[in-house]
């Protein structure tokens, strides 16, 4: 049996010692001292293609096994990151269900929301369906195990949709308008229950995972999801054993697990492409013009804006930080510039990516260790395959018996 508590030491171990490959910003890497510091990594990183990138970015495995010369301790931080995949024991055929009984959901969402409870060991409990939306998940669940369901969703017109669904299915399905952050959604909470958690985001399942615990709910099963959407600055580690770390985690690093693209169109990464070299230009121009070296940050940029040209995007991004631009700006050279800048930090941030299961499997494991520390056996693995939906970890708890 695999003790969590070991595995957490030796990743976060891992992570601190090889901080500087990941813990800083793009933005403000500069790419001579990379140079000087690691000069053949820099080498290596510069000789790479654009089809190169594209491959790597697909392939983390390929990309690590390429890093192993220049940054020898990735393959055994790699190991120390892999998962197990779940057996799928209650396999539901969607033939078993009710006609359009998927009416409404995406096509992914259906696909996840199967994997999902095919992976659970089923507990013969009712169920408590955490930051339910219009209830999907809690629908599927009702109508295969026919165990009732609460549904906790703090949006008034998605319980609405939600109890239109369930009546026209005829399911036991409850649904509570609430705020999960509230302390009265404990309540909600038995201890002869099934809480479930498909992609609640940052602090919402980690709300679950705290409440939880304090009434001993009997079993408990989540798949985590945007880890920086937390009320704090910096991330606030769940378990004894992560207080310990020396790493701090800033909303900036929780972002990381989640920067993969491989459920993103071609569409997002063209915005993209025209995006970062276009901030990256803008960032070198208000630096020189301010005599500054810090990163200005600019909120988020309307497409048409993208759309207009460089020049109209710097007059843009001036505006909403009350910056003067010079009448002879010479704005092909600073777009060259963040051209130039852009193509030097595809190649850094390949560093990163082999990083970000890595970070992802610290944060399951403070979860892990955060839930054997209030005496759950607890299990996790992936439900599902990286292209249905890069988050496809669920942890599982129970209280007893597992």
């Amino acid at each position: 049996m695999i003790n969590h508590s070991i595995q957490f030491d030796a990743l976060d171990s891992a992570l601190w010692h090889l901080r500087e490959f990941w813990q800083w910003t793009a933005f403000d890497q500069d790419p001579q001292q990379w140079a000087d510091r690691y000069p053949d990594l820099y080498t290596w990183l510069m000789s790479l293609s654009s089809d190169e990138i594209a491959v790597y970015l697909a392939d983390s495995q390929r990309l690590i096994a390429d890093l192993q010369p220049y940054v020898s301790e990735i393959t055994s931080l790699s190991l120390l990151s892999e998962c197990v995949v779940l057996p799928q024991p209650q396999t539901v055929l969607s033939g078993s269900l009710p006609r359009d009984f998927d009416s409404g959901i995406p096509g992914r969402k259906w696909q996840q929301i199967q994997a999902f409870y095919n992976a659970l060991t089923h507990t013969q409990l009712p169920w408590l369906e955490w930051c339910a939306g219009k209830g999907h998940l809690g629908r599927f669940l009702s109508q295969v195990t026919q165990f009732p369901v609460v549904s906790l969703e703090w949006q008034g017109e998605l319980c609405k949709a939600g109890r239109q669904i369930a009546k026209y299915w005829q399911l036991p399905i409850t649904f509570v308008e609430g705020d999960a952050f509230a302390e009265k959604s404990r309540d909600l909470i038995q201890k002869e229950q099934h809480a479930v958690a498909l992609h609640a985001c940052g602090d919402l399942h980690v709300g679950l995972l705290k409440k939880g615990v304090e009434v001993s709910c009997r079993a408990i099963s989540i798949s985590p999801c945007c880890y920086h959407l937390i009320q704090t600055e910096e991330y606030q580690p769940l378990s004894k054993r992560a207080r310990l770390s020396e790493l701090v985690l800033s909303k900036r690093d929780l972002k990381l697990p989640l920067q993969e693209s491989v459920t993103a169109g071609n569409s997002v990464r063209q915005q993209r492409f025209t995006e970062v070299p276009y901030r990256l230009g803008f960032d070198a121009l208000q630096k020189y013009l301010l005599s500054s070296s810090s990163y200005l940050p600019i909120p988020s940029v309307p497409k048409v804006e993208l759309q207009l040209g460089f020049e109209s995007f710097c007059r843009w991004a001036a505006l909403q930080k009350e910056l003067v631009l010079p009448a002879d700006v010479d704005f092909p050279y600073w777009q060259r510039f963040g051209k130039e800048r852009f193509d030097w930090i595809q190649r850094l941030e390949l560093l990163r990516q082999a990083f970000r299961r890595p970070l992802e499997l610290w944060l399951i494991l403070d979860r892990v260790c955060f839930l054997e520390e209030h005496h759950y056996h607890v299990h996790f693995g992936t439900f599902c395959s990286k292209p249905l939906t890069p988050r496809n970890i669920l942890i599982q708890a129970y209280l007893g018996e597992s």
